[in-house]
């Protein structure tokens, strides 16, 4: 059985994984990246991304971002709720920002990301398979498959950056695990008034929905429960955009078409200390958030930049080392912990049809509105995270 050894060995090719890889290359530090798929530079998820501005900075950085242009800006958010007064409206000119963010799709960053990987001293596997892993005080030893081939690699500081497909191989990080009772449908829908680069975020009892200019029509996320997400998956595609037009309202126009809908069940997955010894948790392996306020991919890349440049700061001692993780975990820990915290409680404070809470939102709502400075401090929040 081959073996190779390596400074930092990435298990998962995706976004998270791929940018923390891209951002190593001038570190001098061997890195190894080991995705499943068979090709890291294609895919074909249909899925549509938000992503703040700091996002794009950070990939303007990787020097990735002019790879996945045309994106859409998203200029302004319109936030309300359903069944109760008050809205505000978020803008990218109050922010002092050419855009809140921007929406593109999963695919089209894949791509970018993945076939930027390769350099001098990064070397990426496909088609690896990862089926072992072995902690000690001064490595970690890693198993996979590939080809029918048994492999196997050593590296002073891994990283599962694989959505926590393999964490439970490693069998030190303790999960927590919370159901929220709801699924997002989600699809592209058409309407009869161009979205301008506004999004919006509206607020129901059984969870929010969101539209997202993107390209010429809308990306749609519609959060309900698991049985009427059922219904809404059945129905022909005139009932659908019925049913959406009576759930939302006419504020984006009528909605005319619907197109590539799928489901998925919305759950908050996060360990509660993603740094393990000689060991990382990235991306969706480190926390999987609800789509609310859409903070899940954002704080993700932040986390992958903060490993980044903490590894550079160290490449001539031990990556892996307690005091390198250290850093790290001190230099991440309130952005992660405020950002879990954030989106569990919109969900919470939102998701519901409490008459007095109900009333209480729509005031906030409109005092944020009427209050520059706070609606500025939020959207620093939402677009860059939170301050050390």
């Amino acid at each position: 059985m081959s073996k190779s050894v390596h400074d930092v060995a990435i298990v998962g090719g995706g976004p998270i994984g791929a940018a923390l890889a891209i951002a190593l290359q001038a570190s001098g530090l061997s890195v190894l990246v080991l995705e499943a798929r068979p090709d890291a530079g294609n895919s074909n998820d249909a899925r549509i991304l938000a992503m703040s501005y700091g996002s794009h900075l950070i990939l303007e950085r990787l020097g990735i971002w002019s790879r996945i242009e045309p994106v859409t800006p998203i200029e302004s958010i319109h936030v309300s709720q359903r069944g109760g007064f008050g809205r505000t409206l978020l803008s990218a000119d109050e922010a002092g920002l050419p855009a809140l963010g921007y929406v593109v799709r999963y695919a089209r960053l894949q791509r970018a990301l993945g076939q930027a990987i390769e350099s001098e001293h990064t070397t990426l596997i496909a088609g690896a398979e990862v089926t072992g892993m072995q902690s000690t005080a001064g490595d970690v030893s890693i198993e996979f498959h590939r080809q029918g081939t048994t492999q196997s690699a050593t590296t002073r500081l891994l990283v599962i950056a694989d959505g926590g497909a393999s964490a439970e191989l490693h069998g030190g990080a303790s999960v927590k695990v919370r159901e929220y009772g709801q699924d997002a449908v989600v699809g592209l829908v058409e309407t009869s008034k161009p979205h301008g680069r506004k999004a919006f975020e509206r607020f129901t009892p059984d969870g929010p929905i969101a539209l997202l200019p993107f390209e010429s029509r809308y990306a749609l996320v519609w959060t309900t429960t698991p049985e009427a997400a059922n219904e809404l998956s059945a129905l022909p595609g005139n009932a659908f955009l019925q049913k959406l037009q009576h759930h939302f309202g006419d504020r984006a126009g009528r909605f005319l078409a619907i197109e590539a809908r799928a489901r998925f069940p919305l759950i908050l997955r996060y360990a509660a200390d993603p740094v393990l010894p000689r060991t990382v948790m990235l991306g969706n392996a480190a926390q999987a958030l609800h789509p609310i306020a859409g903070q899940g991919f954002n704080l993700g890349l932040r986390d992958a930049w903060e490993l980044g440049e903490t590894l550079l700061l160290h490449a001539a001692h031990d990556p892996g080392s307690v005091e390198c993780l250290g850093a790290y975990r001190a230099a991440r820990r309130p952005d992660r912990l405020r950002g879990i915290a954030l989106t569990h409680s919109l969900v919470k404070i939102f998701s519901n049809d409490f008459a007095p809470l109900r009333a209480a939102r729509g005031a906030a709502l409109a005092l944020l509105d009427l209050v520059p400075a706070a609606k500025r401090a939020l959207m620093q929040r939402m677009i860059f995270g939170a301050l050390r």
